[in-house]
């Protein structure tokens, strides 16, 4: 089977990472994969897939709206390559992927990582329009199937398969974990709370700086890390000046390898308004962190409250505090809740799970035609 997968961007996404470590459990005398991508300034999974001898192709496509002008070349590209499969991600990939694979009669299938409600209104539109033209509709959370169902169509099947994350690559270190925290002052009296995020509204960091300052005021061992990058960078900046955070709070930007980073955590931590499955969150969670989140997306069929952690209701992120300062109060439960989190990935979000059911929908839209 030849499959070809359509994405916005290979940057260092969720949506994007989860491509190369798919391809990694794939059996590939099985499966001939193949990526395209549009935004030329973010390509830093290029290396890696091509390293996993993926073909790779950009569209350049340097801006969102440039990206449907290179529908032609899309078009002429499948008609090449002609794939059994063109696997589109994200909406405007998925605008162009579906009218291309349309066009050439070739079975498509769209992986929704996003509730509807998070895109801006002309994306949305441009989604709705086009959606009758793909064959499946892969839903990356049970709360993202239920935006769908509501917001968009029921025509289209849709079928629920829930991020993976790799169990073998994402485990504690304790060598990195020590080192990481000597580098960073912190001994064992030291409690950490973390989270991976790119800065930008929706993960309302602005509130995650708040619990931290709610957590600080009564617990003076507490340190936060807040690894990532983005638009908002320079307003976290003032934000953790401004709430004399300094000394506390730790941005070290963007990591390639978060293990240690993760690793060097004791919680982990979102305060998100939206989300689809946040892989962060499974990634940290693989690596033994016990998660405190607000009930955004999928993360309620992740994290299950009193037993890999707590999820507060949407709009409730600032009562996150007193739970992190309970969980440090009782290191018993800490280290209970960090070996469920990691047993909670390998028995439902498994990487090798996940590749199973993405390849079930291929073969069924494909035995369709």
């Amino acid at each position: 089977m030849r499959v070809f997968h359509l994405i916005k961007s290979l940057g260092r996404g969720g949506a994007e990472m989860l491509l190369p470590e798919m391809i990694r459990v794939t059996d590939r005398s099985k499966v001939d994969v193949s990526v395209g991508y549009f935004l030329p300034q973010k390509d830093a999974l290029v290396p890696v897939l091509r390293e996993l001898d993926v073909p790779v192709v950009c569209f350049d496509a340097p801006r969102k709206r440039d990206m449907f002008r290179r529908l032609p070349e899309v078009t002429r590209h499948l008609r090449v390559l002609s794939p059994d499969v063109v696997h589109c991600h994200l909406p405007l990939a998925g605008v162009v992927g579906r009218i291309a694979a349309r066009r050439l009669g070739i079975p498509n299938v769209y992986t929704e990582h996003n509730v509807q409600g998070l895109y801006h209104p002309l994306t949305f539109a441009s989604n709705k329009w086009t959606w009758r033209l793909q064959d499946h509709v892969i839903a990356c959370s049970g709360g993202v199937a239920d935006s769908i169902a509501e917001r968009v169509s029921t025509r289209v099947p849709v079928t629920t398969v829930r991020n993976g994350v790799s169990l073998h690559r994402f485990q504690r270190s304790t060598e990195a974990r020590s080192a990481l925290r000597t580098s960073l002052g912190l001994d064992d009296t030291h409690q950490v709370v973390g989270t991976v995020a790119v800065f930008r509204e929706q993960k309302r960091l602005d509130l995650w700086l708040q619990v931290a300052a709610h957590v600080v005021q009564r617990n003076e061992h507490a340190r936060f890390l807040v690894v990532g990058d983005g638009p908002l960078r320079s307003e976290m900046e003032a934000r953790v000046a401004d709430l004399g955070l300094s000394d506390k709070v730790v941005m070290p930007g963007l990591i390639d390898d978060v293990i240690p980073w993760l690793s060097a955590m004791d919680v982990y931590m979102m305060t998100s308004d939206f989300e689809g499955l946040p892989v962060a969150l499974l990634e940290a969670m693989a690596t033994g962190l016990p998660a405190v989140c607000t009930d955004v997306g999928g993360i309620a069929e992740v994290v299950r409250t009193g037993v890999e952690g707590h999820v507060v209701p949407a709009g409730q992120a600032l009562s996150l505090g007193d739970i992190v300062l309970d969980l440090f109060h009782d290191p018993d439960t800490l280290a209970q809740m960090s070996t469920r989190a990691r047993e909670r990935i390998a028995a439902a979000f498994s990487m090798e799970r996940m590749n199973r059911e993405v390849l079930s929908v291929y073969e069924g839209v494909v035995r369709g035609r």
